[in-house]
């Protein structure tokens, strides 16, 4: 089966084992509950998306393994072309739903990492991870899976290697090995966006080990409800059930815009079968893969928050209307938005176009914008958010904003929609003004700080790919000097 329907994806979804918890209930249908729906339908859209004439171009491309039409976040980037296509692609999506449909976008990235990684795995050390991982991908093609993406480790005491903390599991390990080449894994991997609307989950190492590390060098991809693995959702802080209301969003809006989970990936002696193995001691190669998944995340990234930011600058426009007030009084706070928003997307493009092509066919975009972008994503977008609540005024920023339960009560109610109005009636304020809230502080906030990575790792990257002594070279010949300028002697203690 190929190019899912919407409701053929909730299918296979329905058709997993329950292994999802959460509010230390076990979740039967991600579905249908409360705590996961709003996810499920906002990857729901996507499978919409790939069957509508005017956005099936952006979703769908032609597998280079098959030749057939396949999802592209199952793809593999091939060009400067593809690679703008997922950029656009993911901003198109974050205006579709609102927020991170994480059960596709780290997947496609963990997918394109493997790819080019198992290439020079199986050239360096003829392991045969290549060909294994290309048979996966493509039986996962024909399945139309959506695919999480998880490399997050606890990682305990930070400054202790893998290998030297006192509980071994802070990192996600092999604890066997098995002559058929099927590996036993135990630990964790946390944080990990999107697992709940997901069919399976693609994990790599998030750390450059060295060979004392090597049980901790692992990859593969195995089905999200594979015995062995219990997932647990992170709460949220728009959660209201621990408050005693309703997990229903208030005024509808997790129906409208999708929704987000995260979840904890408890491994216990899971059993991962030869054929989904694409890395198993090869410490050579970690630094390697984690470079090869940082370049075209980072890029996109800045597309996924240019998308939300979008849907921002609309709504605190709304809002503006809504007070009673033109728009036009907020035109220079308008245009810093959009300012914002477009710096990231175009550097996200300019990574893309300025990659390279690597020997197995992929394209790798430049590790030097992909990391400049990641800078400008972890601040950029919260100062658009703080201008979304600045036009917005109180009544989406200070969170005193009534629930829909006691919006809709009879005794009340209509007092509640009466005082909300203003140049509207009440329940179309309090709807605009929900949704910058929900955007701008609650669940559909993305990972714009660490999401991908922190901002310092990616300036430690930058620091060592900007090309300062190259640029130094530059500045002395245009300078006529002939002689040395040396970095100074280190101060003595």
């Amino acid at each position: 089966m190929a190019l899912k329907t919407p409701e053929e994806y909730r299918a296979s979804l329905r058709a997993m084992r329950p292994n999802v918890y959460k509010f230390g209930e076990l979740i039967e249908d991600v579905t249908t509950h409360p705590a996961t729906r709003y996810t499920v339908e906002g990857h729901a859209r996507i499978f919409a998306a790939q069957h509508d004439p005017a956005e099936r171009e952006l979703y769908t491309t032609v597998s280079h393994l098959t030749g057939e039409p396949v999802s592209r976040y199952l793809s593999i980037i091939r060009s400067p072309d593809d690679m703008v296509a997922n950029c656009r692609m993911k901003r198109h999506t974050f205006q579709l739903t609102g927020t991170c449909t994480g059960g596709r976008c780290a997947g496609y990235a963990t997918l394109n990492a493997m790819f080019v990684t198992t290439y020079d795995m199986d050239k360096a050390l003829g392991t045969g991870h290549h060909g294994r991982l290309k048979a996966w991908l493509a039986d996962a093609q024909r399945r139309d899976i959506t695919l999480a993406g998880a490399l997050t480790d606890p990682k305990g005491d930070r400054t202790k290697a893998p290998h030297e903390q006192a509980d071994p599991d802070m990192y996600l390990r092999i604890v066997a090995r098995h002559p058929d080449g099927s590996v036993t894994v135990r630990g964790a991997k946390v944080m990990i966006c999107g697992v709940a609307a997901a069919n399976e989950v693609f994990v790599m190492t998030e750390s450059a080990l060295a060979k004392e590390d090597a049980d901790w060098c692992v990859s593969f991809a195995v089905p999200r409800d594979i015995e062995g693995l219990t997932v647990v959702e992170a709460r949220h802080s728009s959660d209201d059930r621990e408050a005693g209301c309703s997990c229903e969003g208030d005024f509808d809006l997790p129906v409208k815009c999708g929704g987000i989970t995260q979840g904890y990936l408890l491994f216990e002696d899971v059993h991962v079968p030869a054929e989904r193995v694409f890395m198993a001691g090869e410490h050579q190669f970690t630094r390697d893969a984690i470079m090869n998944f940082i370049a075209p995340y980072r890029a996109a990234i800045g597309a996924c928050v240019a998308g939300q930011g979008d849907v921002m600058r609309g709504a605190a426009a709304l809002m503006a209307r809504a007070n009673g007030l033109s728009e036009r009084v907020f035109a220079d706070k308008l245009a810093q938005m959009a300012i914002n928003n477009e710096t990231t997307f175009a550097m996200g493009i300019a990574s893309a176009v300025m990659g390279r092509q690597h020997p197995s066919g992929a394209w790798v975009c430049d590790q030097l914008l992909s990391n400049v972008n990641k800078v400008l994503v972890a601040k950029l977008p919260y100062e658009t958010k703080v201008i979304a609540q600045d036009i917005a005024g109180g009544i989406a920023e200070t969170g005193c904003m009534p629930s829909y339960l006691d919006f809709t009560d009879v005794r009340y109610g209509p007092l509640l929609e009466k005082y909300l109005g203003a140049a509207v009636d009440g329940e179309t304020r309090a709807r605009i003004a929900r949704l910058v809230e929900w955007l701008t502080m609650g669940a559909g906030v993305p990972g714009c700080m660490h999401g991908g990575g922190s901002p310092d790792g990616a300036r430690l990257i930058i620091r060592g790919t900007s090309g300062l002594d190259e640029q130094m070279e530059m500045a002395k010949r245009l300078a006529g000097i002939v002689k040395e300028v040396p970095p100074p002697a280190p101060k003595k203690k």
